[in-house]
């Protein structure tokens, strides 16, 4: 069993699982095609659910079980998951040995074989009897009265059975010592420009792989482009990309930009059209100094430039695309901005989300500290 990536005719791509002779395990694939054009989910996603399921698969074919079933098992597969190394060839192995995969990476596969079968119990591949393996049911009939919800209504719940207790790490944010770091360590204006868009614009890497020429309106009045968003702006859409970059959210949404971000820009264009194939892409950020020339860059060489980045600037850690963008959203907070504001720059469905994004520097929390003083000051002076 394996991961194989199919292109359809419209040039759309997901990820599907085959066997040894390279035949589509017919189940596995519905699933995968419902989750990616069903759903909308990113041709990544399908990519990991599709490695995770071809692990289970692999588990239910060495120890002989059917995987329409072996969920009464899934405590025995995540054993074998922490231990178990990644070479398809590997022997079932038990406790005792070097652990290769940790809490997190084995609750992801754990929720990719949940997804897959409760999909089939809908769909009647699967017996309905295999969703109480999955999940521990209750309800809040016991609950106190204040903790029942408003309309006193009875209300279930589904909890996972099977879930690895996984330590709160959290995602950092850049500092803003670390982003100018970056901007320093830059070889080319192309480069400056991705640092300085995640950075000050808190664009994510499918996003910024996935501009066009079109969405950039840095000009004051952009009516003349059917546009009625004033001021620099750049509008980040969902659209099938041939480099498989993906915008997350559905809605599209116009970034505001400042002048350093349309100078970043700027710089860039002069430096991109000194690359002939390059003027024909109608992609903003194109392969500039390898094959295939003039092409799209990847979002994964996002994360590559990154790490050479951080490297060549001797800075402390690997700074990840992400953690820009944690920095911008800190940065809004950090300025005055409300949490909405933060939101929609963001592009968040929920205000929760965005929430996530709040780390407020030591100085902002000292401020907050102090105004608690002075009140309680104010206070006690009348």
């Amino acid at each position: 069993m394996r991961a194989f990536r199919i292109t359809l005719p419209s040039a759309e791509r997901y990820w599907t699982v085959v066997d040894d002779e390279y035949r589509i395990v017919g189940d596995v694939d519905e699933y995968l095609r419902h989750l990616r054009f069903g759903h909308d989910a990113a041709e990544s996603t399908t990519k990991a659910y599709a490695e995770s399921l071809t692990l289970y698969l692999r588990w239910c074919e060495h120890t002989q079980r059917d995987w329409r079933t072996a969920a009464e098992r899934l405590g025995a597969f995540a054993t074998w998951l922490r231990h178990t190394p990644i070479d398809p060839e590997a022997p079932l192995i038990g406790p005792g040995l070097p652990e290769v995969r940790g809490p997190g990476r084995i609750n992801r596969i754990l929720a990719a074989v949940r997804g897959f079968l409760r999909h089939s119990v809908a769909v009647g591949t699967a017996p309905p009897e295999v969703l109480a393996m999955l999940f521990e049911v209750s309800d809040n009939r016991h609950l106190p009265v204040e903790a029942g919800g408003e309309d006193g209504a009875l209300h279930y719940m589904a909890r996972p059975r099977h879930r690895l207790s996984e330590p709160e790490t959290g995602v950092d944010r850049a500092t803003d010592e670390e982003a100018l770091a970056l901007l320093g360590a830059c070889r080319s204006a192309r480069d400056r420009f991705i640092v300085v868009a995640m950075a000050r614009a808190g664009l994510r890497r499918g996003e910024l792989c996935g501009l066009r020429r079109e969405d950039i309106h840095f000009v004051a009045d952009a009516s003349g482009l059917g546009c009625t968003m004033s001021g620099s702006h750049l509008h980040v859409r969902r659209r099938v990309n041939i480099n498989g970059a993906w915008a997350k959210s559905r809605r599209p949404r116009a970034v505001p930009v400042d002048d350093l971000l349309v100078l970043a820009y700027d710089t860039y264009v002069f430096e991109r059209d000194r690359c002939r194939p390059a003027r024909e892409c109608d992609f903003v950020l194109v392969n500039l100094f390898h094959p295939p020339l003039g092409s799209p860059m990847r979002p994964g060489a996002i994360i590559e430039l990154l790490t050479g980045l951080s490297r060549r600037a001797h800075l402390s850690r690997r700074v990840h695309p992400h953690q820009l963008r944690h920095g911008f959203a800190s940065d809004v907070l950090d300025a005055g901005g409300s949490i909405d504001e933060a939101q929609q720059l963001l592009g968040h469905a929920r205000a929760a989300s965005t929430q996530v994004y709040a780390h407020p520097s030591a100085q902002r929390l000292r401020d907050a500290v102090e105004r608690v003083a002075a009140l309680n000051r104010d206070g006690v002076s009348r």
